[in-house]
């Protein structure tokens, strides 16, 4: 397997977990980039606001490619990922965030080889979450994933190698449209 950095990105509830399963089928290496989150924040008792917040993030990403990601990719393996700096700008500018402050905070890190976002409604999302059974949090609220989406919509024309996936079609269909992507530009294989 190639060395290479997948990244699935998209709002909760838009099907990450479940293309990172497909891909893992297919024999990649998944590994989470496990931020924390503002609920582990609230635990530890730190009292963070939007820029601190993405302090942390920045330091956890830091730690993540250093002592998981880095070692995976000398070893040849292919990483998935489905959270990455994307996840970074959407949620940091719907907290009122500057887009270029949080890219300049995130550009000593490694730009993903692919990166694909899943396009979901937040209706769609919620409705999703609701299903597993899951709580709906603070980052999951309707009005916090239209400005959410409002940043991932950006996203594609500011970096490379960045796909907009249709994520409301069949999981069949949407891992169609990833492994067509996947197949044509890591693997090299004209479909």
């Amino acid at each position: 397997m190639l060395n290479k950095i997948i990244c699935i990105v998209g709002m909760a509830g838009a099907g990450k977990s479940l293309v990172a399963d497909e891909l893992v089928k297919q024999g990649f290496e998944y590994l989470r980039f496990g931020q924390i989150t503002l609920d582990e924040v609230k635990k530890r008792g730190i009292e963070a606001n939007p820029q601190e917040l993405q302090k942390l993030f920045t330091q956890d990403r830091k730690e993540h490619l250093e002592k998981l990601i880095i070692p995976a990719l000398k070893a040849g393996k292919t990483v998935i990922s489905d959270r990455y700096f994307f996840s970074t700008f959407a949620y940091g500018v719907s907290d009122g965030l500057d887009l270029d402050e949080l890219i300049k905070m995130n550009d000593n890190f490694l730009l993903p080889d692919l990166t694909f976002v899943l396009k979901v409604s937040p209706k769609v999302c919620i409705e999703r979450i609701k299903k597993r059974g899951g709580e709906i949090k603070l980052f999951e609220k309707k009005e916090k994933l239209e400005k959410v989406w409002q940043i991932y919509e950006i996203v594609p024309n500011k970096f490379e190698n960045v796909n907009m996936i249709e994520g409301e079609k069949t999981k069949e269909e949407v891992f169609s449209q990833i492994k067509e992507v996947v197949l044509s530009k890591i693997l090299n294989i004209k479909i």
